[in-house]
C-alpha cells in the first residue's frame, strides 16, 4: 500500500518539489502553550538530538501547532528550519483560542496575511501551511467553506507552489469533511481528526459526571466479555453504551472507510491530522487502539499525524524536554516503528 501511495504521489507531482507526507507527529506545546515567550527559551524548547530521534524513529513530518495570538515570526521561522534540517517537513497549523471565527472571520485572514509572506523564504517542498485547526461553524459547512476559500486565496498569493492542508468544520471531524465542497486546487490535502470513540480515547473528557478511573479499564477491542465495574449510574450507563457499540478494528476501519470513500469520489488526498489515546487508558487497550487506527489509515493510503509528541494522548514527552528523550517503544511499535527502549 505504501508503494502505491508513493507511485500516486509521483504521478501527481510530488517528484517536483512537493512534500510526501506519510507519518507525522504533532508538536503541541512549543508555540501553543509556551512556558515563556522569551525567544531564547523558545529556541531551546526541543534540541536537535531530540528532533533527530523523531526522524530516526520514522517520522517524516511535524505538525507544528501555533497560537496566532502568540505569533512570533522571529522565533517560529528558525524553529521550522531546525526541523527541516533533520529531514522532516513541517505543517504549520494555527490553533487559535476562543476566536469565534463565525462572527469574526477576518482574524484568520489577517493571520495568514502576516505569516504566508514570511514562509516564502522556506523550502516549499518541506513547508505546508494548514488553513486552520478544528474550525467549529456549527451546522454551517458552507460558511466555513467560504472562509476557507478566502484563506486559501490569501495563502496562494504568497505561496503558489506549496501544498496546503484544508479541513472541514465541526472540529475537523469526519462529518465536517464529508460536508465540505472540495476546492479546485490540485495541490491540497484534506485533513480530518480521529479520536473515536471518545469514551475510550479521552475517558469521556467531555463529561464531568463519570468515573475516569473506571473508564480507564475499558477494553479494546470490546467483545462479548466487555464489562467494567462502576459504582455510579452515569459511568455504568456509559460503559454499557461503549460495550454495546462493539468498538474493534473492523468498526474503526468502517469509520475510516467513510472518509476514504469521499476522497475517492473527489480524487483528493487525505491526512489524519490528529489521532491519539490518553496514556491514562490501560496500556493493552491503548496500544491496540493505536495499532488498529494506524492500520486503518495505511490500508487506505491516508497519511497520519499522532497527537502528540509532548502530550498525554501520544508519546507524552514531559517538559522541559530532555536532550535525548527515550520514546515509548510500545507506542512506536503500534505505529509500525521500532525505535525506543521503554
Amino acid at each position: 500500500m505504501r508503494l502505491l501511495v508513493l507511485l500516486l504521489c509521483l504521478m501527481s507531482g510530488s517528484a517536483v518539489g512537493q512534500p510526501l507526507l506519510n507519518r507525522g507527529i504533532n508538536m503541541t506545546g512549543w508555540f501553543r502553550f509556551p512556558a515563556s515567550r522569551d525567544p531564547a527559551v523558545l529556541a531551546h524548547y526541543i534540541g536537535d538530538r531530540a528532533l533527530a530521534g523523531l526522524r530516526a524513529a520514522g517520522f517524516d513530518f511535524v505538525r507544528l501547532a501555533v497560537d496566532p495570538d502568540l505569533l512570533d515570526i522571529g522565533s517560529l521561522l528558525p524553529a521550522i528550519r531546525r526541523i527541516q534540517r533533520q529531514g522532516m517537513a513541517v505543517v504549520v497549523s494555527p490553533h487559535p483560542n476562543d476566536w469565534h471565527l463565525e462572527t469574526y472571520p477576518d482574524r484568520l485572514l489577517r493571520f495568514w496575511h502576516t505569516l504566508a509572506p514570511a514562509l516564502r523564504g522556506l523550502d516549499p517542498a518541506r513547508t505546508v501551511p494548514e488553513t486552520m485547526n478544528e474550525p467549529v461553524f456549527p451546522n454551517d459547512p458552507a460558511g466555513w467553506g467560504r472562509l476557507q476559500h478566502r484563506v486559501l486565496t490569501e495563502i496562494r498569493a504568497s505561496l503558489p507552489r506549496s501544498m496546503v492542508v484544508l479541513t472541514g468544520q465541526d472540529w475537523g471531524s469526519i462529518a465536517g469533511l464529508l460536508a465540505l465542497a472540495p476546492e479546485d486546487d490540485p495541490n491540497v490535502i484534506y485533513s480530518f481528526h480521529f479520536y473515536d470513540p471518545a469514551d475510550l480515547t479521552s475517558l469521556a473528557a467531555y463529561r464531568s459526571d463519570v468515573d475516569r478511573n473506571a473508564l480507564a479499564a475499558l477494553p479494546f477491542p470490546a467483545g462479548d466479555d466487555c464489562e467494567v465495574p462502576a459504582a455510579d449510574p452515569p459511568t455504568r450507563g456509559l460503559i454499557r453504551y461503549y460495550c454495546a457499540s462493539r468498538w474493534n478494528a473492523a468498526h474503526v476501519a468502517g469509520e475510516i472507510d467513510r472518509v476514504a470513500g469521499w476522497a475517492r469520489i473527489h480524487h483528493v488526498r487525505l491526512l489524519a491530522g490528529e489521532f491519539g489515546a490518553t496514556a491514562q487508558l490501560n496500556r493493552p487497550a491503548r496500544l491496540a487502539w493505536l495499532k488498529a487506527v494506524r492500520h486503518g489509515f495505511e490500508d487506505k493510503g491516508i497519511a497520519w499525524t499522532l497527537w502528540g509528541y509532548d502530550d498525554i494522548m501520544g508519546l507524552a514527552i514531559r517538559r522541559p524536554i530532555p536532550p535525548n528523550p527515550v520514546l515509548d517503544a510500545g507506542v512506536l511499535a503500534a505505529l509500525g516503528m521500532t525505535t525506543g527502549t521503554r
